[in-house]
C-alpha cells in the first residue's frame, strides 16, 4: 500500500512539472508584436516600408509589413498574429520564422504553406500579397 502512495504521488508530481513547464518555443520570434496602427506605408531614403490589411483566420488575425529597398524586399515583420493560447504561441513560433525567410527567398509571395500551420499561412500570404500590391509589386 506505502508504495501504490509513493507512485502516486510522484506521478501526479512530474505530471505538475510537464504541464507547467514553459519552454523557449513559448513566446513570439518575430521582430514585431503588436498592431500597427493605421499606416499603410511609410518611406525612409530608398527604403519603403508596407503594411498588409490584417487578414481574419480562424485562429486570429495575421497582418504582415513589409520593407522594400530597391524594389527588392529586405525585411518583414509581422505585426499580429493567432496567440490566443499556447498551442498558437508554440505553431506560431516555429511558422512565422520559415514563412518570413520564404518570403525573403522568393522575393514574393508565391511560398510554401507551412505544415501544421496551414490557417496562419494562408493569412500571412493573403495580407503579404497585399502589401505587395500596396507597393507596386
Amino acid at each position: 500500500m506505502k508504495r501504490v502512495l509513493v507512485w502516486l504521488v510522484s506521478t501526479a508530481t512530474a505530471v505538475v512539472l510537464l504541464f507547467g513547464y514553459r519552454t523557449s518555443l513559448s513566446g513570439p520570434m518575430t521582430t514585431a508584436t503588436q498592431p500597427l496602427a493605421g499606416s499603410a506605408g511609410t518611406s525612409s531614403g530608398g527604403a519603403n516600408t508596407v503594411t498588409g490589411p490584417a487578414v481574419d483566420t480562424r485562429w486570429g488575425a495575421v497582418q504582415v509589413q513589409i520593407t522594400l529597398d530597391g524594389g527588392k524586399i529586405t525585411a518583414v515583420t509581422v505585426p499580429r498574429y493567432p496567440d490566443g493560447n499556447r498551442k498558437d504561441e508554440q505553431i506560431n513560433a516555429r511558422a512565422l520564422p520559415i514563412l518570413v525567410q520564404e518570403t525573403l527567398q522568393a522575393q514574393s509571395a508565391d511560398i510554401d504553406t507551412v505544415s501544421g500551420a496551414t490557417v496562419t499561412s494562408e493569412g500571412y500570404v493573403e495580407s503579404l500579397q497585399a502589401a505587395l500590391d500596396q507597393a507596386g509589386r
